[in-house]
Parts: C-alpha cells; structure tokens; sequence
C-alpha cells in the first residue's frame, strides 16, 4: 500500500473519531482575541513572532486515575499546536517522511540483459510461423527479464524539526481535546513481585479502556516488569521518549501517560519553548540585513578597485 494511502487513512480515521480539532471544525487552540493574520518573515527561514505566538495553544486539562480506576485530580497540557487551517497538512507531512523515511529500498528485479542464460536464438528469423525471438529471457517469456522493475534506491526525504516536534503535539493536542487522554499515577510498585500481563488488563478496563481497542501508553521511563506485562497485548503501544513517534499517535484511539510523561511533554512540545525567540527581531529583520550586508560589499569592492587604479597611476 503506497505511504500517502496510509497517511490518508489514518487521518481520516482521526478525523472520523471525536476528534474536533483535525476535523476543522470550530474549534480552536488559539487565544480568542482578534489579530492580524500572521506573515512570513522575509529572509532566512526564521519564524517570525507572530507566527510563534499563532503556534500557542491553551492548555488542556487532563484527568488523573489511580490504579485502581478512581479519579484522584486533574493535570494540565500546554502543549503547542498548529493552526486548524494548516493542521491536517503538518501532520499528513511528518506522517509520509516517516514512513518513507521507514522504507529499506531494498527491492530489486532483473533486466533482460542481467538475466543468465538467453545468449542463443532460439529459433530461427523465417520459415517457422511465430514471431521473432532473439533470446529466451525477453520479457515477453516466462524466466526473462522485468521491465520497468525496482531497483534499489534511498526513499528518505526531509523535512525540518521544529514541523516534526509541531506535528506531534498536534496529534496529542488533538487527543486530548477529544478527551482521548487521560493520566495514571505511577503504578511500578503493583509490579514488583513479578509481570502478569491479567493484572495489566484488569487495570485497563478498570481506566474504562476495552482490550480489543487500540491505546497507546507513553512513560518517561518503563519498568521491566510493566513492559513484560504489556508486551503480549497486541492493541497497546508502549512508548518512551526514545520511540515516540506519530504514526502511533494517530493509530491509538485512546492514550494515557504518566504525570512524569505528561512534564517531559510539556517541557519539550510546550508553549514556552519558542518564547527565547519572540524578542528577537532577527527573524523578521533578515532580508534587510543581508542587504546591508551586500551594500557593504559592494562599496569594499569599489574602494579596492579605486585603491588598485591609484597605484597603478
């Protein structure tokens, strides 16, 4: 199935969900008051502040659930996240790079001429009634050649880091608007005699999450009798730091972390983590510096070449 399918499929099933945010619907992160649409900075690529400040999103609050399923408090994730207009294309990007991105590009085929064997007319050119054949191993017969086939190649393509990092939080932003997210306290210590995976299932459906449906759990850390515990359910993701990535975002319709999780999340994807930015005009101020920068060539250069003419005079 080509990547773009894939992509498309998954968004759609996201969009299909109770997911408002990548539906376009009106819903929206950004803060209510009335501002100027935001413009491109002009120069080298640095956002400016305006569009730093599009990229923030009000702060999603969570609910937090012991193990034994009762709700104990609420947490708060201020993630940032892209704009309704452009969030269905940020994350249809990231997710098509990192499926790409995923292919080996191993896959090959033989041509005619790099097949063995079929040095040799079969037959002769007239006098027998078929058609011409100059080699067994024509593509046209079965053991010959392929045309057009694969051949090995490098799929990768890139895309920038900060859209990856915003396409992420969008995904998770999403979720947790659709109250698709939840917070369980730290639970290593039920664990520690040793892992049972019916002890982990049983947990799950006291969270109110159903086995069969796919989830997805993101810690700081994974003990190892937790991994053990939730390695053999098919349905759940667990992910770390390390592995988390956003196609298995999207194909989670549920998602619960640690309140360690939820930190690092805010810490990395924040709405804080361009502020060290937004007082710096260097962004917006770009095109005009480099044409000052060029000016100033340009008069060293005619200095030079009059300096040149006088000591040749």
């Amino acid at each position: 199935m080509p990547v773009s399918s894939v992509a498309s499929s998954l968004l759609l099933s996201l969009s299909a969900s109770s997911s408002s945010f990548l539906a376009s619907s009106s819903v929206s992160f950004l803060p209510t008051s009335s501002s100027p649409p935001a413009s491109v900075a002009v120069g080298r690529g640095r956002p400016s502040a305006s569009i730093l400040r599009a990229l923030r999103a009000e702060a999603t609050t969570l609910p937090v659930i012991s193990f034994t399923g009762e709700k104990v408090g609420e947490v708060a994730l201020d993630i940032k996240s892209a704009s309704p207009a452009t969030a269905r294309a940020v994350v249809h990007r990231a997710l098509v790079t990192d499926r790409q991105n995923a292919r080996r590009g191993t896959a090959s085929t033989l041509t005619r001429g790099e097949v063995r064997g079929g040095g040799r007319k079969p037959y002769g050119q007239k006098k027998t009634g078929k058609a011409r054949r100059g080699s067994t191993r024509t593509p046209l017969r079965p053991g010959g050649g392929v045309i057009f086939g694969p051949k090995p190649r490098d799929w990768s393509i890139k895309i920038n880091r900060k859209e990856k990092r915003l396409a992420i939080s969008t995904a998770l932003a999403s979720a947790a608007v659709a109250n698709d997210s939840f917070v369980v306290q730290e639970f290593d210590e039920e664990f520690s005699t040793g892992p049972r995976t019916r002890d982990f299932v049983a947990a799950l459906q006291r969270w109110g999450l159903d086995p069969k449906e796919k989830a997805m759990f993101f810690s700081t850390e994974l003990d190892d009798n937790v991994r053990l515990s939730g390695r053999n359910i098919g349905t759940l993701k667990m992910l770390t730091p390390r592995t988390l990535n956003l196609y298995d975002i999207l194909d989670a319709r549920k998602h619960f972390f640690t309140p360690s999780a939820i930190d690092y999340l805010n810490s990395r994807y924040g709405t804080t983590v361009f502020d060290e930015y937004e007082g710096d005009t260097d962004g917006e101020d770009d095109g005009e510096e480099e044409a000052v920068e060029e000016q100033a060539e340009d008069e060293g250069t005619t200095e030079e070449a009059a300096q040149d003419e006088a000591e040749e005079a």
